[in-house]
């Protein structure tokens, strides 16, 4: 399991560290670290053009003394000073290094031919954009130079991950003691490129954020054994298409059924019926004892009803798509015991809540701990970053995601698949993020090569997906953060 942390967090446990080593013990770490990963992106810093970015205060020391490592090395580096102030030991070093400080008279200096950008304007206790001649310089970047961010980028929150104006867009960002969350959720991912971490020593509490890795679904996959039968291995209910959306019965049914179910139950309308029976004629249509429940997705007018018919049974229930609108509309949602798994996307959460979608598409991870905590239920909020939130404060923030899943009924794949790991006898927690997991690694192998994707291809790439996880060969890993 990958770590990720808050600003506050990473503080604390930095704290007694500076109070115990000699002064810039952590930052000589830091830039260390720092100066390693960029002459290896260089492929050897000898002859190469470095321009570094100096913010005020640590961030800023941090890019001046690895300035000064590479500059020893060979490179030829030039400082960019950005603030009215600026860490005199780092600066001091660069320039016994025989680094230069370029435009001191308000010019940015010739940028042209740089090999490498190291950003050290603004360190994780920024925030909000870049401003004046912050903003210009890093807008005015050459386009063929690698751009590096130290611990974060410039103008993202390092905590959440959000970017309130312009930011710097890295290719690499090098953190330092603990990956910070605002890496992982976009839109500050988006920003974040490839993460590398440097240890620098520090003894941190239980995550604020999970990331799952490999081993992890693996070891939280249920699993077959010599007692199972059809009913242990958990039966999930399905009430989702309509007249209107047939194909979202027919690619949930298969979503659950791929997902290891022992028994689908389909209860539809006659049109979908038809459908799921010619296509899944191993699941079962009508009533009937089950475990779980997936309900809504292309429900419509129906969806109200579905919902209550599932959550009568009182046992672990997805609700997607239109059931999101029906539970939304139900006063007593607060005070439920069934164990609820929402599988919004941002336009749907929004009006779960009654919120700006562009402000929750913003604010990824305010939103969907928020709602987890309001509706008492584990919210999987799909979209450029999946985040899944539990009332009880746990998030995972999915690593597998690619845009290709951005397709019609993409969605009721994964609804099902949840459906199935809830029968299974994971809690809703665990069957999102896991649902999420998988769902975004099949999506990665029916996308290979650059194909178009349909939401049937991401179905038809399950059993891969499943096969990859439980007997792992190279070039499983996926995510900024590895396997």
């Amino acid at each position: 399991m990958r770590a990720a942390y808050d600003v506050a967090t990473v503080r604390a446990a930095e704290q007694p560290l500076l109070e115990a080593q000699p002064e810039g013990t952590l930052m000589a770490r830091a830039a260390a670290g720092l100066a390693r990963v960029c002459a290896q992106l260089l492929g050897g810093a000898y002859g190469a053009r470095v321009l570094v970015l100096v913010g005020a205060g640590n961030n800023g020391g941090d890019v001046l003394h690895a300035g000064a490592l590479l500059a020893r090395r060979g490179a030829r580096v030039d400082a960019l000073l950005l603030a009215d102030r600026v860490h005199e030991a780092g600066l001091a070093a660069l320039r016994r290094a025989g680094g230069r400080v370029v435009g001191e008279g308000g010019e940015t200096g010739d940028m042209r031919h740089i090999d490498l950008v190291l950003d050290g304007i603004l360190g994780i206790g920024g925030h909000g954009g870049l401003r004046g001649r912050a903003a210009e310089v890093t807008a005015a970047l050459p386009d063929g130079a690698l751009v590096v961010a130290a611990d974060v980028p410039s103008g993202v929150d390092a905590s959440t991950g959000e970017v309130a104006g312009p930011a710097v867009r890295a290719d690499v960002t090098v953190t330092f003691g603990a990956v910070k969350t605002g890496l992982l959720v976009d839109p500050g991912a988006a920003h974040a490129g490839v993460v590398e971490l440097v240890d620098i020593g520090l003894d941190l509490p239980a995550a604020t954020v999970e990331v799952l890795q490999t081993e992890d679904v693996a070891a939280l996959l249920p699993r077959a054994d010599r007692e199972s039968d059809k009913y242990r291995r958990g039966v999930v209910g399905v009430a989702a298409g309509s007249a209107q959306y047939t194909g979202a019965a027919v690619l949930c049914v298969g979503g659950a059924l791929r997902g290891g179910a022992g028994m689908v139950r389909y209860l539809g309308a006659e049109e979908p019926t038809a459908l799921v029976r010619a296509r899944w004629p191993e699941a079962v249509v009508g009533e009937g004892r089950v475990q779980a429940w997936t309900v809504g997705s292309g429900a419509g007018d129906d969806a109200a009803g579905r919902l209550d018919r599932a959550l009568a049974d009182d046992v672990p229930t997805v609700v997607d798509a239109d059931a999101l609108q029906a539970l939304a509309g139900q006063s007593g949602r607060r005070g439920r015991s069934v164990p609820l798994l929402l599988t919004p996307h941002a336009g749907e959460l929004a009006r779960l809540v009654g919120a700006e979608r562009n402000d929750v598409e913003a604010r990824r991870l305010h939103h969907a701990t928020a709602a987890a905590k309001e509706l008492g239920a584990v919210v999987l909020l799909k979209g450029s970053t999946t985040v899944v939130a539990g009332p009880d404060g746990r998030v995972r923030v999915n690593p597998t995601g690619t845009p290709a899943l951005a397709t019609a009924g993409s969605g009721d794949v994964l609804a099902g698949l949840c459906g199935a790991l809830l029968a299974g006898g994971l809690d809703p927690f665990d069957a999102g993020s896991m649902g999420a997991w998988l769902h975004g690694l099949a999506g990665r192998i029916a996308a290979a090569g650059g194909a178009p994707l349909a939401a049937g291809d991401v179905l038809a790439a399950l059993p891969d997906a499943f096969r990859r996880v439980l007997a792992p060969g190279p070039g499983v890993a996926v995510g900024r953060l590895g396997g």
